[in-house]
């Protein structure tokens, strides 16, 4: 029983190391994954999207976790949920911001839609939206994952949220991708 228990602790270890490893090597090369034209390219889409519907699409690219996420192991949608409310994507008119957010090293992605558009749509379906773009990020190609992303977000945005002649066209959000 004690030869399990420090060949679990054994690997847990191992498992965090590499974790880390992982984390700053992203966070010190990893610059160039999302080059700064395809950034710009995103910029344009998300507001080409936000004249359907009067949402707020926020992405943000981050290429490795802070020490404090990795030390108490924390996953991506705790990082996620902190810049939901860092980025204040909460922060809408209509409750109906939504970000779109990629951890490179681990290519996990997750998405946090405010309450006005959360109590439309089921978990189920931000969890299959998710699987459909991993695929992409598995393969590095990011700005088409991000692409589908905010193309996938904006058509529910505009299914619950369509802009109408009366909207208010103000952007409340900035439209180009943050990358941390």
């Amino acid at each position: 029983m004690g030869v399990e228990n420090s060949e679990q602790a054994a690997q847990t270890l191992w498992r965090a190391i590499w974790r880390l490893v992982r984390h700053r090597w992203h966070d010190a090369f990893g610059r160039s994954a999302i080059p700064a034209p395809a950034l710009q390219r995103l910029g344009a889409h998300v507001a080409a999207s936000e004249l359907q519907h009067t949402g707020q699409i926020r992405i943000v690219v981050e290429k490795g976790l802070p020490w404090s996420y990795l030390r108490r192991h924390a996953k991506a949608r705790e990082r996620a949920l902190m810049l939901f409310s860092k980025h204040r994507v909460w922060d809408t008119a209509h409750n109906n911001g939504v970000l779109i957010y990629l951890l490179m090293p681990e290519h996990a992605f997750e998405i946090v839609a405010d309450r006005g558009l959360a109590r439309h749509v089921p978990p189920a379906v931000w969890k299959e939206m998710a699987a459909q773009m991993s695929a992409r990020f598995q393969q590095g190609r990011y700005e088409d994952g991000l692409a589908q992303a905010v193309d996938a977000v904006g058509a529910l945005l505009a299914q619950h949220f369509p802009r109408t002649a009366d909207s208010s066209s103000a952007n409340e959000l900035p439209d180009t991708p943050v990358v941390r």
